[in-house]
């Protein structure tokens, strides 16, 4: 017996594809105007975040902040912790690790933050605010 063939054509508007195609593009575009700076966008948007928090903050609620599995994170830590830009402290709950920006940290986010001004200009000129904030808006809802 032979199987029925799938059309597939409705897949080319596949939401889940385009807005992963684009934010490998959006990406790109930080990374390049960055590069400089010595910190990749990841790296950038870890470090403002934590700044904005304002305190140590547990690494599973980071994560979490960042839409990223905790595993990905710890990966991502690596190099800002190797550069002094973060501190990752035990809590007093053995199992609880927290993260927190340092001086250090803080000084390479400052100075960081033409050139990301710089890569969110080219991407305003691609994406609106209302489509940037619509984004964000469902990425927080996940």
């Amino acid at each position: 017996m032979k199987a029925k063939k799938t059309d597939f054509q409705e897949c080319e508007d596949c939401a889940c594809f385009a807005v992963r195609r684009a934010a490998r593009a959006i990406t790109q575009i930080y990374d390049r105007h960055m590069r400089s700076t010595g910190l990749r966008a990841s790296q950038f948007t870890v470090l403002v975040v934590l700044e904005l928090v304002g305190e140590p903050v547990p690494m599973s609620r980071l994560a979490a902040r960042l839409g990223v599995e905790r595993t990905t994170l710890t990966r991502n830590l690596r190099p800002l912790e190797a550069k002094r830009y973060i501190t990752i402290r035990t809590s007093d709950d053995q199992r609880v690790r927290t993260v927190a920006i340092t001086e250090r940290g803080r000084a390479a986010a400052a100075a960081a933050m033409p050139s990301w001004r710089k890569a969110q200009a080219v991407v305003g000129k691609h994406v609106d605010n209302a489509s940037l904030h619509a984004l964000a808006a469902l990425g927080s809802r996940a």
